[in-house]
């Protein structure tokens, strides 16, 4: 299996001498070739894709000379499939595949309600450990004597994604106006063990702005500032590792379905869920090869269509807690090409107006960069 976001943090405990950990990265060998490290911070920045990292040198200073070989240490990884947010970050803090952890997608149907729950705004129902069971590496890490710190803006804490991703570190709060590098720094000279941060402006600027606009390249400058203090000011028994948690490209208007306006993609379905670059449809008692042969003509040579049980034996959640299979549609839509299937009769309206998306299994959208600097 190709190198994943499920294999850092192993990679990370390994540096610090987790008898545990597993490096499938190569990590250490760089790493430790100028010296051991005590001290290991990782660095998410949301939206960083492989694929944008050529558009935003001109911005970004020390992200270029990451690219063109001059510093750092530069590898490429790939997320979970869906390529979206909550998956990603659960299969970092778990290192387990989606189908095993259970946050399979950015909005899922609650098993035996017409409830969706959207994973950003999770809170305390269902219960963390019901709806994700699987431990997480600061929790592993934690129980074995290691310093876990998580500097995370303050609404995040207590949140049920937060714990699903987080769960075992010590959560330090930030505020709005803070100086989150400084704050980063801080931990880092406290003392040795594991720091962890996640930056959002990259990924805001995409959707709302899109790829490429000019609010989209002063976040990068913004990313690539923020990495330029914290590589200067590392301890020099220190190793910071940057990663993504998915890419992403520009849906045109032209690329747009709306599902509510067109009757052939409404009949039958009971609940829409997952997001507009990868559907879950529940579908009505009886109507699921109905849904799945008009979704499969209406959405011909811009999405492939499958049953539950074909994305399941695809392998695209990975292995599958029996318990999970609920939670994915009787009909799996996943884009391909610029297509988003918007759902404005489901979804809040700003969803609709976003111009940067992500979430189905391109490479612009699963491809991650695994940046590595040493003190």
């Amino acid at each position: 299996m190709p190198a994943s976001i499920c294999d850092v943090l192993p990679a990370a405990a390994t540096l610090l001498g987790f008898p545990g950990g597993v490096d499938r990265l190569g990590l250490s060998d760089w790493v430790n070739g100028v010296g051991q490290v005590d001290r290991v911070a990782v660095l998410l920045a949301d939206g960083l894709g492989w694929h944008l990292l050529p558009e935003l040198v001109d911005d970004a200073p020390l992200l270029a000379s990451v690219l063109a070989g001059g510093t750092g240490w530069l590898s490429q990884l790939a997320c979970t499939f869906p390529s979206t947010t909550p998956t990603s970050l659960v299969s970092f803090g778990t290192g387990a595949q989606p189908g095993e952890h259970g946050i399979l997608g950015f909005t899922l149907n609650i098993p035996g309600t017409k409830r969706v729950l959207s994973h950003i705004r999770w809170r305390d129902d269902p219960p963390h450990r019901q709806w994700q069971p699987v431990p997480t590496w600061f929790e592993r890490l934690a129980q074995a004597g290691v310093s876990v710190r998580a500097v995370l803006p303050e609404w995040f804490i207590g949140s049920g994604l937060t714990s699903a991703a987080y769960r075992g570190a010590a959560f330090r709060p930030t505020h709005a106006g803070d100086d989150y590098a400084q704050q980063l720094i801080d931990e880092l000279s406290a003392g040795p063990g594991l720091v962890y941060g996640y930056i959002a402006d990259l990924d805001t600027a995409a959707h709302v702005f899109g790829i490429g606009s000019e609010e989209w390249h002063a976040a990068a400058a913004t990313v690539d500032l923020l990495l330029t203090r914290l590589v200067e000011a590392l301890p020099p028994t220190t190793a910071l590792l940057v990663i993504a948690d998915h890419g992403g490209l520009n849906v045109p208007p032209t690329a747009r379905i709306d599902l509510d306006t067109d009757p052939r993609l409404t009949a039958g379905i009971r609940v829409v869920a997952g997001e507009p670059r990868v559907r879950y449809l529940h579908t009505e008692p009886g109507a699921a090869p109905d849904v799945l042969a008009a979704w499969r003509e209406v959405l011909s040579g811009r999405a492939d269509v499958h049953t539950r049980d074909e994305a399941v034996a695809a392998g695209l959640f990975g292995p599958v807690n029996p318990l999970h299979l609920p939670r994915i549609g009787d009909v799996v839509v996943v884009c391909t090409d610029d297509t988003a299937v918007l759902a404005t009769g489901h979804e809040p309206p700003e969803s609709a107006n976003l111009v940067g998306f992500h979430g189905a299994a391109t490479e612009a959208e699963m491809a991650i960069p695994l940046i590595a600097f040493r003190g």
